[in-house]
């Protein structure tokens, strides 16, 4: 049986939306056992309102909640008992598998990298997404964690990718590329340079240099990116997203023929919108931390939320973070028993 806690009051819509996708999951995912943490009337009086299997879902009460607005750092050492802390406490004494919060991002990378530790022989975790690309599934990282990362950092960020994409997404030989502003060797900052010639040298299927016009073409399958510009891309996306669908709406509605051909084309439509709806992605993974975190959007839909339960179950069934070790030990030759020195709290800006 697979334990995932949910943050119970993370997210824009919480607790109703978190509830909800919390019973699609238990009543459709097998091998699965959810608690969500919370204020626990306040869970109470929405679980009531749906029919879910006998001890499928069980709360863990928290009578604090992080705030959207709140300093990730402040908000964790002072809300010890808020709902995302609880979740988190949960995986750290082993009583469950996994967490999921659509809550304050920088809140749960500091709570999940402070508490939990990070992986042995990892430096700094990372935020992974799912992006719809021409030629399927693309991985992104980092898209937020760490803004200022070293050369180093970016090269474990592959090597996560790498394993996140082979034992998730079902990718044979991922390829990887390094965003930066052009193809060659020479461009870019001085930490992408040498990245560029530890991933060259390394045993990854590094591609090269990929440019942002290539960042949805399916170019590769992994994007490293450091946790500035990929959050830039990502925000930047959603909003150019945004801008299509309300042109082409504003456009179709100006004339009768439009309207129809729209209609004719609604299946045309509907695929799209599944292929590049957050949705079904669920949830980014923050790689790297001891433990299965899943970082859903604030805005997720109950269907976000189950998806992002069932991201969860399906890293945890795979051995995610094994692999990730394995990857590292190949890779880097490390001793798997060794950790770091300390761990520094991220700078998360998502």
């Amino acid at each position: 049986m697979i334990r995932v806690a949910v943050d119970g009051m993370g997210g824009d819509f919480a607790p109703q939306f978190v509830v909800q996708g919390a019973v699609q999951a238990a009543n459709a995912l097998d091998n699965l056992n959810i608690t969500i943490t919370g204020p626990e009337e306040a869970i109470k009086n929405e679980l009531c309102h749906h029919k879910v299997a006998a001890g499928k879902i069980s709360i863990c009460p928290a009578s604090e909640v992080i705030e959207m607005s709140d300093s990730p750092v402040q908000a964790v050492k002072k809300k010890k008992n808020s709902s995302l802390s609880v979740a988190i406490q949960l995986l750290k004494q082993k009583k469950v598998d996994a967490v999921i919060t659509a809550g304050n991002t920088g809140a749960a990378v500091v709570a999940s990298t402070l508490n939990l530790g990070l992986l042995p022989g990892i430096k700094r975790p990372g935020i992974a997404v799912m992006i719809p690309s021409l030629r399927g599934i693309t991985i992104a990282i980092d898209v937020g964690a760490n803004i200022d990362p070293s050369p180093e950092h970016l090269f474990q960020y592959a090597i996560m990718a790498e394993t996140y994409a082979h034992y998730i997404l079902r990718k044979k030989k991922p390829t990887i590329g390094l965003l930066n502003i052009g193809e060659e060797e020479s461009k870019g900052t001085d930490v992408l340079q040498e990245t560029y010639k530890l991933l060259r040298d390394s045993g990854l299927n590094f591609i090269g240099n990929i440019e942002g016009r290539d960042f949805f073409s399916g170019k590769c399958d992994c994007v490293v990116c450091d946790g500035f510009s990929g959050n830039v891309v990502l925000k930047m996306t959603e909003s150019i997203l945004e801008l299509m669908v309300t042109v082409i709406a504003k456009e179709i509605g100006k004339r009768p023929v439009a309207r129809l051909g729209a209609f004719l084309c609604r299946s045309a439509f509907e695929a799209i919108r599944k292929e590049t709806n957050y949705e079904e992605a669920g949830g980014a993974p923050l790689l790297g931390v001891d433990g299965v975190v899943i970082i859903s959007h604030g805005i997720s839909s109950a269907k976000a939320i189950k998806n992002a339960i069932k991201v969860a179950r399906d890293s945890v069934a795979q051995r995610l973070n094994d692999h990730i070790i394995e990857g590292l030990n190949d890779h880097l030759r490390t001793d798997a028993g060794s950790s770091p020195a300390s761990i520094p709290a991220p700078k998360a800006n998502l």
